[in-house]
This record gives C-alpha cells, sequence and structure tokens, in this order.
C-alpha cells in the first residue's frame, strides 16, 4: 500500500467522529496514514465501528473510563498537556510527514498543534492543518477550555480548514495564512452512519437529552438551571449520561431532582446508536458543540442550554435557540413540545463529501 505522507493526530472521540470520514477516504484510495492517538479517550471499539485502523502511535496509556480529566484543570492534566506536546514532536521527527492534521479544540488539538509547529520544529519540512478552525464564541471561559484551545491551534497552524463563510471571515480577520473554507467534516461522518442505519426507526416520540460541557459542570448554580429547564418537558426524555455529569450532579445533590418518571436515564451510547437517537428524535436539549451541528443535518429543533454558543451559524436556521435563562428555556420547549415548523435553508457546513476535498486538495 502506497503511503500518503499524512499524519493524523487524535485525542478524544469527539475528534475521531469527525476525522474518521477523513481516514475512510485515504483508506478507499489504498494510501496509508499514521494514526497518532494522544490517549486522552480510549477510541480502540470506535476505530472498530468506523472501520479505521487502530493507532499506530499511542502516546499515553488510555482511560478505563470515558476520560483523563473529568472537567478538572489541574497539575496533572497541565503536565500531560506539556509532555505531550514533546511526545507529538518526537514522534513527528521520527516519522516525517507532508502533512499533520488534527482537529477542533480539545487539549489534544492544541498539543498537536504546537508539537507540530516551527516553535517546536524551526527545520520542519512538513504543514500543520487544522480542521474545524476559526469557530468563536467570543468568550475565552465559554467554552472553557475548548475556546483556548482552537485559539492556540489556529495561532500555531500552517493551514487552516474553515466550516463556514462565518468562520472564515474570523480567520482572515487576524492571519495571513493559507485559510480554506471547505465544510464540516461532521455533514460526511453523520450522513455515512445514518445511511449505515437508516431504516431502524424509533416508534415513539422522545426528547433527546445531551450535557456534559465543562463549565456547567463545574457550577452547582448552572447544572440547577439546566435540571429545571429540562424537567419542564412534556414528551418522554431520553438522557444517554457521561460518567463526569452524572458524578456532578450526584455531587450538588441534583441526580434525585431529575423528573424520572419523564426521563429515562441511560448509559452513553455508541456513535451509530447516537445518530439513530438524534435522527429520530422530536427535538434536542443540549450544551455541546457538534450537537448544534447534526441538528441542522437532521433538521431537528434544538434548544442550546449556554449563554454564548461558537457554532452562530444555526441561531438563523430557525432551529438552534440558545439560552441559559429558566423561563425562556421553558418557553422554548413548550414551543418545540407543539411543534416547529421548519424553514427550508441550505446548511452552512456544507454537503456531504468534506472529506474527499480535503483529502484531494492535501494530494496536490
Amino acid at each position: 500500500m502506497e503511503h500518503s505522507k499524512i499524519a493524523i493526530v487524535i485525542g478524544t472521540k469527539a475528534e475521531l467522529i469527525k476525522c474518521f470520514p477523513i481516514m475512510l477516504e485515504l483508506q478507499k484510495r489504498k494510501l496509508d496514514y499514521w494514526f497518532v492517538h494522544t490517549g486522552q479517550h480510549p477510541l480502540g471499539k470506535a476505530c472498530e465501528e468506523f472501520g479505521i485502523k487502530k493507532p499506530d502511535f499511542i502516546l499515553s496509556p488510555e482511560p478505563k473510563i470515558s476520560t483523563k480529566f473529568w472537567s478538572k484543570i489541574n497539575k496533572f492534566s497541565i503536565f500531560w498537556f506539556l509532555s505531550m506536546i514533546l511526545k507529538v514532536k518526537l514522534i513527528l521527527k521520527k516519522i516525517k510527514p507532508r502533512y499533520v492534521i488534527y482537529h477542533g479544540d480539545t487539549m489534544s488539538t492544541a498539543t498537536a498543534s504546537i508539537g507540530s509547529s516551527k516553535l517546536f520544529n524551526p527545520n520542519k519540512n512538513w504543514k500543520n492543518v487544522h480542521l474545524e478552525s476559526g469557530l468563536r464564541s467570543g468568550s475565552l471561559w465559554e467554552p472553557f477550555p475548548e475556546e483556548i484551545s482552537r485559539r492556540i491551534s489556529d495561532k500555531f497552524s500552517d493551514i487552516l480548514l474553515a466550516v463556514s463563510n462565518l468562520t472564515e471571515d474570523n480567520l482572515k480577520r487576524f492571519y495571513k495564512k493559507d485559510i480554506i473554507k471547505i465544510g464540516n467534516t461532521i455533514v460526511d461522518s453523520a450522513n455515512y452512519i445514518h445511511r449505515k442505519i437508516k431504516g431502524i426507526e424509533k416508534k415513539e416520540s422522545y426528547v433527546l437529552i445531551n450535557i456534559h460541557r465543562h463549565e456547567h459542570l463545574r457550577k452547582k448554580e448552572n447544572l440547577q438551571k439546566i435540571v429545571e429547564i429540562i424537567n419542564s418537558i412534556k414528551t418522554k426524555g431520553i438522557w444517554p449520561l457521561h460518567e463526569n455529569t452524572k458524578y456532578h450532579l450526584i455531587k450538588y445533590n441534583l441526580f434525585d431532582k431529575i423528573n424520572l418518571n419523564k426521563i429515562k436515564i441511560t448509559p452513553l451510547k455508541n456513535y451509530f446508536e447516537f445518530i439513530n437517537l438524534l435522527a429520530n428524535c422530536k427535538y434536542l436539549i443540549a450544551d455541546g458543540g457538534s450537537i448544534q451541528e447534526e441538528s441542522l443535518i437532521f433538521k431537528k429543533p434544538c434548544l442550546i442550554l449556554r449563554n454564548i454558543t461558537e457554532r452562530q451559524e444555526g441561531l438563523g436556521t430557525g432551529l438552534n435557540f440558545l439560552t441559559m435563562n429558566i423561563e425562556e428555556g421553558k418557553q422554548i420547549i413548550e414551543k418545540m413540545e407543539k411543534g416547529i415548523k421548519i424553514k427550508n435553508f441550505e446548511n452552512p457546513y456544507g454537503k456531504w463529501g468534506v472529506s474527499k476535498k480535503i483529502v484531494e486538495r492535501l494530494l496536490e
């Protein structure tokens, strides 16, 4: 098999979800690539599910639970961050790639961008590429630390792949680099999985709930508001619960305040199960980032429980609603319960085929 000379550095499941279509595209062309895993999340099972190879290099032991850090910035996470920069540098020096790709806004993304940059490799002969660049919330603290990670990654990258007109404009205001508006690979990921599971439908009406933001888990007041808003749903709710979210709900004595007669708590779902739930739900209540994009793909109304969002494109579609105000949140839920007329709109994150465009661009 010919080698593409492309190294893909991934640390979390969310990064893998948005990168596996690129890996599949390379495999389809019978081109090998280096898969470098920082070890931030366990990824082995997901690799099997997506049909991609296991990592060629694992830079730190994978955690046995879903994540290494449990929403904490402490001495351990800072030491891991700094050590990972050095490990990324050393592995790239060994393999000598043509391109280094990393995605998004995690600690792994920031370490990959710095470790592959000219700062640590003044004589490097590769280009480092930031997928999903240009997202901005306008506040360093929401979402935290993601907003900081994405700004670091944009700063230290050679090529910035913007997902929309807005993100392209954000980048052009600050950087004179190779900025390419190419779309978001989540369009490929979600559609690929949905096609695989097409025909598996849920007959009952339900709301899909997804809460895990670090800035909420650190503040009891925020989680109190979220629980009160979620308890106002009339339709049955399904809430696949992150381990760190459950930990903090119990810690703040809020878990028992969830209306369990109406809301079914389940373990986390794999991406196939999650997309099946999302594609067939009545509406969404969430605080994450990618789910805002997925709501547009499947045209599902989504209440975003945050003060600000870096994915502002969805707010103009009539499908995404942003608030942390309890009364406003309840009013939006009431509106979604009655049913929202969905307007025709063009997905701001592009159409299926983004990953193919990225691979073709890098292989030019």
